[in-house]
């Protein structure tokens, strides 16, 4: 879901929704009319000289800020002045002197950009001061014309460029009284490379020796207004403070209606780089039909057949074989502000899916396997354990030393000789804990609670299993399973009747979803397919016991339907057969993770700050991850199939009601509503890890979402008049998810507890579901038989409003209560499907967590 940004200050904040009385403003008036302005809103300021030197250390280094002025090229009468025009005996219109700090940071590739010729005219600017025009934006309109005031404008001029890779460049201005409220600033970047504003800190004194500080956070990259396409303003505006549409300033209102229609763009030709549009597309850019016919994919979206969520768009060529499809020549794209900094982009390069995909696992099969005609990847449990015991010698190794410092949790390079390097794969932590354990049929059903796909667990509601699918393509609808064979398994301590009125079956249905495609899948090399339903029985003491898995092949013109069930056995025979069915679910388990719980329900489908870096890392999948011939399909069984089996699990299961954890729970009856219970909901498995920890989490989110919506939006009136918001919801809805939009689900956003209700889901899906089904992926799929945080200094608020400060730091500290209280049951040795001999414990909804990859912490955002 794309929003054009709302930002007040940059594009790293999508939601404007400060009041105007939450933080300190400039305001500029004449003495006639300050009685007038004494009100209870942010304090008036009406500055005059005074200087006055501040030492402000922030982030590890100390900046100095000189907070006085001199004259400046600002008002007619200053501008006069400086000329030497005009009569020395009339006196001068009543000025405030105001100095603006603007703070650069320097990036890699602009230290690169350095070197290049051109820089040499960028150093005459700077020594100039000709390398940053500030424009001073008033609040209010011309009273008399009832148009936009002038601006009040300045060069910077470079004054410091510290060991951090910090700039500062500072502008002084003289802004006539009587010019209102500052409440923008308006920047054009003049050198010949773009520049990362941090952020500008405007300075007025009020005569007495006192200055007045207004903050305005960046943190966005302006262009050159040399780079900038014909007929686009070259400039960028940063306004001092956001407000609801409603309250927007007049002297405001066109300078944000022009920012907004900037972010939108036209929906045409082609995006670069630099540009900072926000349009949609459908997936069109999986396949690569130019390249090869075999790599041809659908459209995902904008049809009955595949509907789909949509993407940001790029714009590529269409492609010569297949119209439909677009280009992969090119980047692409996502808005620059959207971009990974280098910090992030240095943990994550590209190279790191090229290398692990076309060094690492080719350079693994082929040292571990003489015969690769066999077609067989992994002949024996022996060559797997090899990978985590003793490596794989890589060839080319001066090539491939990289891989140590990219991929530092799957690769590891241990071990240096004259002429190689052994590539070693990390121990899983489920491994290390029990090697065998992934063999045992308890660690199996407790994986569908306390593993990476929580989310596909269900109780059993009816009795006998049916498919909603047409019998006479697929087969009988009634399951093979019955009741006599489950209660056999249940050792007759109860009938299936029993069972189902004491919510003690449960099961893993991936049997409508994947059948269709079962034939399809079957016709491809190297895989094969099974619908399947697995059922489980809730065992007196919480934990969940395998009663049965059913494999299911529909019919075909040359064979008879094939479906049969598997129970656990002691003879040897059908002792792994059962193990065997057992090999199939988890597979299917695993792409039912990858391509819906993970991909489709977290990246595909997702407010800042909880949207930061989704949109790059989706356009990285998108490159390599879930494209023709990428990690995907070359890793799970559907292959060529898996993302048109992700369009049939938007089609048939996504709705964004859902979404929210506890509506995820009651509807596939893993709790109920119950206002006397914890959470309002009693769960159908005390037991069940992700729901106990996520519930905590999901309480979090929300009473600190109540808070901040309630601050600036205090009724129904409030939320529905803000055109804006509306808009913006409208938007997820029609463009966004256009092939869901006349969906009656649809939450209205009529009221302040039905905003803050949709916040929280978006906030959740972004940040704790993508937790709990991605950070644990290593620890329970590494050895491959088996299968920024939240609350933290980076996400505080930007505005300083005391009543959200106060209300984000109650978030913090809640975050720092449910850890404690997660460590406790993790060591609670009664909850068996988190603590015990072997058994990993349960960590992934921890909300914090140290450096590196820990299989733990809920980052703010759907990041990796």
């Amino acid at each position: 879901m794309l929003r054009p940004q709302l930002n007040p200050s940059s594009s790293h904040h999508h939601t404007t929704t400060t009041s105007s009385s939450s933080s300190t403003q400039l305001y500029f008036a004449s003495s006639s009319c300050i009685a007038s302005l004494r009100r209870p809103s942010p304090p008036s300021l009406i500055a005059g000289a005074g200087c006055r030197t501040t030492r402000r250390r922030q982030q590890g280094r100390q900046r100095v800020v000189v907070r006085c002025a001199s004259s400046s090229a600002a008002s007619s009468a200053s501008e006069a002045a400086r000329r030497g025009t005009g009569s020395s005996d009339m006196a001068p219109a009543a000025v405030v002197k105001v100095k603006a700090v603007a703070t650069i940071k320097v990036t890699v590739e602009g230290l690169l950009n350095s070197l290049r010729p051109s820089k040499a005219i960028d150093n005459i600017r700077d020594l100039i001061g000709r390398s940053l025009f500030l424009e001073l934006v008033s609040s209010e309109l011309e009273a008399k014309t009832g148009k936009k005031k002038a601006t009040v404008h300045s060069y910077a001029h470079k004054v410091d460029d510290d060991d951090h890779g910090v700039v500062t460049y500072e502008a002084d201005f003289d802004v006539p009284t009587g010019f209102g409220p500052i409440g923008a600033v308006v920047v054009t970047n003049e050198l010949g490379q773009e520049m990362f504003l941090e952020d500008l800190n405007l300075t007025a004194g009020d005569g007495a020796g006192n200055s007045t500080v207004l903050p305005i956070r960046c943190n966005s990259w302006v262009q050159p207004k040399s780079s900038i396409d014909e007929g686009t303003p070259g400039k960028r505006i940063f306004f001092a403070k956001a407000y609801l549409p409603g309250q927007t300033p007049a002297g405001l209102r066109s300078y944000r209606e022009e920012d907004l229609k900037q972010k939108r763009g036209n929906g045409a030709g082609q995006r670069e780089a630099d540009d900072r549009v926000y349009d949609y597309d459908v997936y069109n850019d999986l396949g690569n039909p130019d390249s090869n016919g075999d790599l041809a994919r659908p459209v995902l979206g904008g049809s009955k057949q595949f509907p789909y969520p949509r993407r940001c768009r790029t714009g590529r060529p269409p492609s010569k074989k297949d119209p439909k499809s677009e280009t992969r020549k090119g980047n692409v794209y996502v808005p620059r502000d959207e971009e990974f900094s280098e910090v992030k982009n240095a943990q994550f390069l590209l190279k790191t899916l090229q290398s692990v995909l076309h060094a690492a696992v080719p350079a693994a099969q082929s040292a571990l396997i003489d015969n690769l005609s066999l077609n067989l990847p992994f002949p024996s449990f022996f060559v797997i354990d090899k990978l985590f015991e003793d490596g794989v010698e890589l060839p080319g190794v001066e090539k491939l030393g990289f891989l140590h410092s990219i991929v530092p949790r799957l690769l590891e390079l241990l071990r240096d000789s004259p002429g190689d390097k052994i590539l070693l794969f990390d121990t899983p932590a489920n491994v290390q804990k029990d090697k065998f354990a992934w063999l045992r049929d308890e660690e199996f059903a407790r994986e569908t609670l306390a593993g990476i796909n929580p989310y596909a667990i269900e109780l059993v509601r009816e009795f006998p299993l049916k498919s909603k699918l047409d019998p006479a393509v697929y087969g009988p609808a009634e399951s093979a399973i019955t009741a006599d064979l489950l209660e056999e398994q249940m050792r007759r301590v109860m009938t299936v009747e029993e069972a189902i009125s004491q919510k003690r079956l449960f099961m893993l249905d991936f049997h409508d979803l994947f059948l269709p495609y079962v034939h399809k899948i079957r016709s491809l090399k190297h895989t094969t397919m099974y619908g399947s339903r697995t059922i489980f029985f809730l065992t007196d003491d919480g934990t969940l016991r395998l009663l049965a898995i059913e494999l299911t092949r529909p019919a075909s013109p040359s064979q008879p339907q094939w479906r049969q069930v598997f129970t656990p056995s002691t003879d040897t025979t059908k002792s792994w057969l059962w193990r065997m069915a057992k090999a199939h679910v988890r597979a299917h388990d695993a792409g039912h993770h990858e391509l819906i719980t993970h991909w489709l329900r977290t990246h595909c489908a997702l407010l800042r700050p909880h949207f930061r870096y989704t949109m790059r890392i989706n356009a990285r999948a998108r490159s390599a991850l879930i494209s023709a011939g990428g990690i995907i399909e070359r890793s799970f069984s559907p292959q060529k199939y898996s993302m048109e089996l992700s369009s049939v699990a938007y089609d048939k299961l996504w709705r964004f009601d859902m979404e929210a954890l506890p509506a995820d729970l009651v509807r596939r009856g893993m709790a109920e509503e119950d206002p006397t219970a914890e959470h309002g909901l009693r769960l159908a498995i005390e037991d069940y890890p992700f729901a106990n920890d996520g519930l905590l989490i999901w309480d979090a989110i929300k009473t600190w979402v109540q808070a901040y919506v309630a601050r600036f939006y205090p009724d129904a009136a409030s939320v529905a008049g803000d055109e804006e918001l509306q808009a913006f919801w409208t938007e997820v809805r029609t463009k966004g998810h256009g092939d869901k939009k006349d969906a009656p689900w649809w939450p209205k956003l009529d009221s302040p507890e039905s905003l803050a209700h949709t916040l929280t889901t978006i906030v959740w899906v972004a940040a704790a579901h993508h937790a709990a089904v991605n950070f644990g992926q290593y620890d329970f799929g590494g050895y491959f038989p088996n299968r920024e945080y939240l609350g933290g200094e980076q996400t505080r608020p930007w505005n300083s409003d005391a009543a959200v400060q106060a209300a984000y730091a109650g978030f913090t500290a809640r975050l720092k209560e449910i850890e404690g209280v997660i460590d406790g049951r993790n060591k609670d040795r009664k909850l068996k499907n988190r603590c015990g001999a072997g058994i990993l414990p349960y960590q992934l909804m921890k909300p914090f967590s140290d450096a590196g990859v820990t299989g733990m912490g809920i980052p703010n955002s759907t990041s990796i």
